[in-house]
């Protein structure tokens, strides 16, 4: 059998095996994408970047993680420069961010990188090679580098910067619809068609309770109104604030306040299939092949962050972040290559003299300008990643130190 068959074959079995014949689309989600043995997530490495079914702000090159690494020099500096000063990005990926951000930080902050501590959470044994392959040089150099489940980690004992991009929004979320004056949820069953959902009574009263929380009175919302609830990122931001002792948790993804998110006009909910740099809106096709997500609720990240011992710094979108932390500036620079003093602005990540009229004058070296600016457009586009959602919370900060503007949340120039 294909592993697709495989998997398949394992949820029906745990829906077959279940007391009321039904599992919760949360639970099918979190086969779907972590099985150990065929899970989406959790065997492959080649499921991420333009060879794989979608693409990350780190893929656009290395500027999104060096952007970043200038907002934890900046931490660091806020904290009054800790030793260790620890860094701990949850998802890690492929190890892109991870690269560019100790590249960066060893190169144009010798101070802070000598501080630093390393930590990935990874649930995927696929990729947390790929990362472990490609972070080996710092290792081999001495960096305190590791990765470790979260429930390994001491509550707290960071002091530094807890940070994800792009995975909050691939946590299981439990399916609901408002039915007839009241919600429920929609549960995953097996019938003669193959795995299916079939609308019944909440799985848990949380999920009735979520949308008081956030704000959102439903009752007059049109019957047939289906959207998510994430309960596990409530859990996950419990668990990571109990990590930190004195620092920031960063929290990277697309999404909206609960407001826009829950809005009526957005009937079908967020449910997102990626199959091959395509999405769809089944998430019973393609089982264990494709990305299944939801976008965030912010709302409910800053609510859980607050009863936790949180407080919130900023929001901001991406592409304001990005820029106040001097993506404009590398804009510029490419503005007027024969002023380039730095490369690696100019071409990433192959190695051109900026300084030499013959090689600037090449058209194959003006192409790949123009490919540099469009990949840095990307990463602001108000129409895709510059749109992402930016949360910046704090934990054991002094009055001075939340009142110290951080560099990312500063007003950027004018573009």
């Amino acid at each position: 059998m294909s592993r697709s068959q495989n998997l398949q074959k394992i949820i029906a079995q745990r829906i077959q095996q279940s007391e009321q014949q039904r599992i919760t689309f949360a639970e099918f989600m979190e086969l779907a994408l972590y099985h150990p043995q065929f899970g989406y997530y959790s065997t492959r490495n080649s499921i991420i970047g333009p060879q794989g079914d979608f693409i990350t702000s780190p893929h656009m090159g290395h500027d999104f993680g060096e952007i970043i690494a200038e907002q934890f020099a900046d931490m660091w500096q806020a904290l009054g420069q800790p030793k260790p000063f620890t860094l701990m990005e949850m998802g890690a990926g492929q190890g892109l961010i991870a690269t560019d951000v100790l590249s960066h930080l060893q190169t144009h902050y010798p101070d802070c990188f000598a501080c630093l501590s390393y930590i990935v959470v990874e649930k995927s044994a696929a990729l947390r090679a790929e990362q472990k392959k490609r972070l080996s040089r710092w290792q081999q150099q001495g960096l305190p580098l590791s990765w470790q489940d979260l429930s390994e980690i001491p509550a707290q004992s960071i002091a530094g910067c807890v940070f994800s991009n792009e995975l909050v929004d691939a946590f299981p979320v439990h399916w609901v619809e408002w039915h007839r004056g009241q919600l429920q949820e929609m549960w995953v069953v097996v019938n003669e068609q193959g795995i299916a959902r079939s609308l019944g009574d909440l799985s848990t009263p949380q999920l009735q309770r979520y949308f008081t929380q956030v704000g959102i009175d439903l009752t007059d919302y049109p019957d047939g109104y289906q959207t998510e609830v994430n309960l596990a990122a409530l859990d996950w931001m419990s668990a990571v604030a109990n990590k930190v002792s004195r620092g920031y948790i960063l929290t990277i993804d697309y999404g909206y306040n609960a407001q826009r998110y829950y809005s009526r006009a957005r009937n079908q909910g967020t449910l997102q299939c990626y199959y091959r740099h395509a999405h769809h809106n089944d998430p019973f096709a393609h089982i264990g092949e494709q990305d299944i997500t939801a976008h965030v609720d912010f709302t409910a990240l800053e609510n859980r962050g607050r009863e936790v011992g949180l407080e919130k710094i900023g929001f901001v979108q991406q592409g304001l972040f990005l820029m106040a932390l001097g993506l404009g500036d590398r804009l510029s620079r490419l503005s007027d290559p024969f002023g380039l003093s730095d490369s690696s602005i100019l071409s990433d990540p192959s190695s051109l003299d900026p300084s030499s009229p013959d090689q600037i004058a090449t058209g194959n070296t003006i192409q790949r300008i123009m490919m540099r600016r469009e990949a840095l457009q990307q990463l602001i586009s108000p129409m895709g990643l510059g749109n992402f959602g930016v949360l910046i919370q704090g934990k054991g900060l002094s009055p001075k130190e939340i009142a110290r503007p951080l560099k990312g949340l500063a007003i950027p120039p004018m573009m």
